[in-house]
C-alpha cells in the first residue's frame, strides 16, 4: 500500500496517541513501531509529556514510511510531533483527551480516523470547580463525529478492565479493526506477542476492542458509558455499591423511620427522603435520621397542597437538608478514609495483586478552626478566642501532615479521630451548623406557600456550602451575602431567576468578583 500527498509523492503514515500516565500509551507506541518495522516500514516515535489537564497526560507521535518508497541512498525525514490537519489516526484514551485533540486541530474531516474511549476521568479544573463544571460528554462525542473522517467510540476502559488489562491493547484492537493501517489483524497481534509482557490479557483486550470497533462501525452507533457522579443525597456505602442510584430500601435499623416516612410524607418525595435517611444514619446514628424527618415537618405543614410546585419545594429541600446535616468535619473525613470499602476500591483501581503491597498516604492540613470545631462547644469557643491556645496549637497546624492509612499507626490515628463523631452533638461545629440550618429552613417555610419558585432557589443555594477549611469559609460567606438580599428578591417579580443567577455567579469563581458584580444589580 502506497500513500501519497497531493503531488502523488509517497508520504508517511501519521499516528498520534493521547494517553494518561499508567495507561500504557508508551507500550502502544512501541507496538506500532514494531508492527511497522516487521512489515516493511521505517518508523519513528516521539513523546511529549504534558500536565495541562492532569499529571501524566502524554502525546505519543508515530510516523511510518514504506521502505520500498525510499529512493536508493536516501532516507525519509520524519516529524517530531503531530501537525494540525496532517494526522491519519488519532487515538485518545479518554473522552476529554479526544476533545483536546479536536481543539488542537489534529483531527481533519477529510483524513483522520479518530478512536476514543468514552469513559471520563475528570480533569483538575472539573474537580476543583466550586459548582458542577463537568464538560458535556455528549458535546465531545458530537464534536468527534463532525470533525473526523471516521469516528470510533466505545468505553474501551471498561472493555480493558473486563479483560484484566490496561486500556492500550483495547485501543490497539480498535485501530486494527478500522483498517486505517495497511496491516492485517494477525500482524497486529504478532507485535503483542513479540512484546512478551502480559500477552494473554493483552490479546484478550485486543480482541474485545476489535469487536467493539467493528460493532460500532457496522451499526453506526457509539457505545457510550460515561461514569456519573453519585447523587448528592446518596450515602458513601451506596456510592460504592450502586453509583448513580437512590436506595430502593433501607436496612432493618431504619425500618421504623421508613414506615413513618411512608405514613407522613407524599409518595413523590419518598426516593429522596429514603436516601436522606440512609445518609443521615450513616453519618451519625438512627436518631439523627429521625431528626432529619423532624426538620422537614414544618415545611410539610406549610405547603398549601400536594401539587407539582409544592412537591418540588419539599424534594429540593429534603435533598439539600441531607447534605447540610452531613457536613464534613474532621470526624467525617477520618471515617471515610478508614472504611474497608475505600481500601477495596483503591486496590481495585490499581489492580492490586496478592504479591503486591498497597500503601495509601493522606495529605492533611487541619487548621486551628477545624480542631476547635470538633471540641465541646465551650472549649471550642475558648480555643478560637484565646491567644494562648493559638500560640500552643499554632506550631502544629502551620504545616501539612502525611498520614499513611495503610500502616497500623496511621490507621489507628484516623480511626481514633473518626471516633469523635460520638461527641459530635456537643461540638462547636454542630451547634453552629444547627443554628444556620434553622434560619435557612425558616426562610424556605416562609416562602413555600406564596412563592414556591423562590423557595426552591433558596433550598438549592445550599450547594454553596460544602467541604471544610477555606472552601467552607468561602462558600458560607457567599451564601450569607446572597441571603442578605433575599428580602429585596421577595419583592421582585423575577426573584427566582435573579437568585439563581447569584448562586451561579458565586460558583463561577473563587475570587468573589462575579458575585459582587451581580449583587450590585440587586
Amino acid at each position: 500500500m502506497s500513500i501519497g500527498n497531493e503531488t502523488g509523492a509517497p508520504r508517511a503514515l501519521t499516528i498520534a496517541v493521547l494517553a494518561m500516565g499508567g495507561e500504557g500509551g508508551g507500550v502502544l507506541a512501541d507496538w506500532l513501531v514494531d508492527l511497522a518495522e516487521h512489515n516493511g516500514y521505517l518508523a519513528q516515535t516521539t513523546s511529549v509529556p504534558g500536565v495541562a489537564q492532569r499529571t501524566g497526560a502524554t502525546v505519543y507521535y508515530i510516523e511510518m514510511f514504506r521502505e520500498a518508497d525510499v529512493p536508493p541512498g536516501k532516507a525519509p525525514v520524519m516529524a517530531l510531533g503531530p501537525v494540525p490537519g496532517e494526522v491519519d489516526v488519532v487515538i485518545a484514551s479518554e473522552l476529554m483527551e479526544a476533545g483536546r485533540a479536536l481543539q488542537r486541530g489534529l483531527v481533519a474531516d477529510d483524513r483522520t480516523t479518530l478512536i476514543a474511549s468514552t469513559h471520563r476521568v475528570y480533569s483538575m479544573t472539573e474537580r476543583t470547580a466550586m459548582g458542577d463544571d463537568r464538560v458535556d460528554s455528549a458535546a465531545l462525542l458530537e464534536g468527534g463525529r463532525v470533525a473526523a473522517r471516521r469516528f470510533v467510540a466505545a468505553d474501551f476502559s471498561r472493555i480493558a478492565e473486563d479483560a484484566g488489562s490496561p486500556i492500550s491493547p483495547a485501543l490497539y484492537g480498535a485501530l486494527a479493526a478500522t483498517g486505517a493501517l495497511p496491516f492485517g489483524r494477525e500482524r497486529f497481534e504478532d507485535a503483542i506477542r513479540r512484546g512478551g509482557v502480559g500477552v494473554k490479557a493483552s490479546l484478550e483486550a485486543f480482541a474485545a476492542g476489535f469487536d467493539a470497533a467493528i460493532a460500532g462501525q457496522e451499526t453506526v452507533l457509539h457505545v457510550t458509558t460515561v461514569r456519573r457522579e453519585v447523587p448528592a443525597a446518596a450515602s458513601p456505602a451506596e456510592a460504592s455499591a450502586a453509583p448513580g442510584r437512590l436506595p430502593a430500601a433501607v436496612g432493618p435499623r431504619l425500618a421504623s423511620l421508613e414506615e413513618r416516612m411512608a405514613r407522613e410524607f407524599p409518595a413523590k418525595c419518598h426516593a429522596v427522603l429514603r436516601a436522606g435517611l440512609v445518609r443521615a444514619a450513616d453519618y451519625q446514628d438512627v436518631a439523627y435520621a429521625g431528626e432529619y424527618l423532624d426538620r422537614l415537618i414544618p415545611l410539610l405543614s406549610a405547603l398549601p397542597d400536594r401539587g407539582a410546585a409544592s412537591m418540588e419545594v419539599l424534594s429540593e429541600t429534603a435533598r439539600h437538608l441531607a447534605l447540610w446535616m452531613t457536613y464534613e468535619d474532621v470526624a467525617r473525613v477520618a471515617d471515610l478514609k478508614t472504611r474497608g470499602a475505600r481500601f477495596a476500591r483503591v486496590a481495585a483501581e490499581v489492580r492490586l495483586t496478592p504479591a503486591q503491597q498497597l500503601e495509601i498516604n493522606e495529605f492533611m492540613h487541619p487548621r486551628l478552626e477545624e480542631l476547635a470545631d470538633a471540641m465541646p462547644a465551650w472549649l471550642g469557643r475558648w480555643m478560637m478566642r484565646s491567644a494562648f491556645a493559638r500560640a500552643c496549637i499554632g506550631p502544629f497546624t502551620r504545616k501539612g501532615r502525611v498520614v499513611r492509612t495503610s500502616s497500623l499507626r496511621g490507621f489507628l490515628l484516623l480511626y481514633a479521630v473518626a471516633g469523635l463523631r460520638g461527641m459530635r452533638r456537643a461540638s462547636l461545629r454542630y451547634r453552629v451548623e444547627r443554628e444556620r440550618m434553622d434560619r435557612w429552613m425558616e426562610a424556605i417555610v416562609s416562602l413555600a406557600a406564596g412563592q414556591p419558585a423562590l423557595a426552591v432557589e433558596v433550598a438549592r443555594a445550599q450547594r454553596l456550602i460544602k467541604g471544610y477549611g477555606d472552601t467552607h469559609v468561602r462558600g458560607w460567606g457567599n451564601f450569607q451575602r446572597i441571603m442578605s438580599v433575599l428580602p429585596a428578591l421577595r419583592q421582585a417579580d423575577d426573584g427566582p431567576p435573579r437568585l439563581r443567577a447569584l448562586v451561579k455567579a458565586a460558583l463561577s469563581d473563587d475570587s468573589g468578583r462575579a458575585l459582587e458584580e451581580k449583587l450590585a444589580t440587586v
